[in-house]
């Protein structure tokens, strides 16, 4: 079909972040050629709107991968799951229609524990047809948890440096049942939105501005292997869960929850949150990451990433 929007995702293997303890970690990414933003952490936002048919082409240089949209129901040959469909080695445009507005991702679905790992991944958004500033259609104007002002996708991840520099030089690794190691997941590196968790408290790529009276949208996405706990010192409303807003029906209302409660998410899990910006401060948010079966700090304490939101 005539899309009604187009994307184009080129993988890319020569990623580097240095982090600040000097380490250099290898990644892969999804380019946009037309972006100047070269080998980007995380790749590209894919932003749409519902109903509106999208073509997503990837360019894939050597080796085989696929693009997953996570938690978008195309047709089995457009999902981008290798084993289910087929994986690619050359090119291949992915079409789908989005139905249901929300938080989703995108992802490579060959080899996928190291592919993802490795850092191929971004966020995606599905707007309602009005488009951004609206997390839904409503016949009623202004109807609850309906419209935002400010916005913050925040992509958590963890990274393990044996995975990304030793694991990382093979795409097949572990393919077929041999040993590498990935068994053990360690990580020592905490990043939001590709920033280092030194970094997170200020940086503009994560912390948020705004002003009294805005209501606040926080768009969280889980793309690391731990499980995350997330603290808000304010009082936060849970709207969308992995793309499905809350209260759209009567036995799913949104979830209030109390300044200081921790909330978790697992791997691949989004959460989306509103608050309003009632009185000037600043709101501190702390996000942890838990080793899946000692449900501990990853890192000997130190996997907390804090960040916060400045109204004024």
């Amino acid at each position: 079909m005539t899309p009604d929007i187009s994307f184009v995702r080129q993988v890319v293997s020569s990623g580097q972040l240095t982090a600040p303890n000097g380490a250099r970690l290898r990644y892969w990414a999804f380019e946009d050629p037309a972006n100047p933003v070269k080998t980007p952490y995380p790749s590209p936002l894919i932003r749409v709107r519902e109903g509106q048919v999208v073509h997503v082409k990837l360019l894939t240089a050597k080796n085989q991968h696929t693009i997953h949209h996570h938690g978008i129901e195309p047709s089995t040959m457009n999902d981008g799951v290798g084993h289910v469909s087929f994986e690619v080695k050359n090119e291949y445009t992915y079409q789908w229609k989005p139905s249901n507005p929300g938080t989703y991702f995108y992802h490579c679905h060959r080899n996928t524990p190291l592919h993802f790992e490795m850092g191929m991944f971004g966020g995606l958004i599905v707007d309602p047809p009005e488009g951004p500033g609206y997390l839904y259609s409503s016949p009623v104007p202004n109807a609850p948890n309906q419209r935002y002002q400010v916005e913050r996708l925040w992509v958590c991840d963890d990274m393990d440096i044996r995975w990304h520099n030793v694991i990382g030089q093979n795409h097949d690794a572990g393919q077929c049942g041999e040993n590498v190691g990935m068994n053990r997941f360690e990580p020592q590196y905490f990043l939001i939105n590709g920033v280092f968790n030194n970094y997170t408290l200020t940086d503009q790529k994560v912390a948020a501005r705004a002003r009294i009276g805005e209501t606040v949208l926080l768009r969280i996405l889980n793309a690391s292997y731990s499980i995350l706990r997330v603290t808000f010192q304010t009082t936060v409303t849970c709207v969308s869960c992995d793309g499905h807003r809350l209260g759209k029906e009567a036995w799913n209302a949104p979830i209030v929850f109390p300044a200081n409660t921790p909330i978790e998410l697992t791997s691949a899990a989004r959460l989306d949150f509103l608050f309003k910006a009632t009185r000037p401060g600043v709101i501190g948010v702390k996000i942890e990451f838990l080793h899946w079966i000692t449900r501990r700090v990853q890192d000997y304490g130190r996997g907390v990433a804090k960040t916060q939101i400045v109204v004024s």
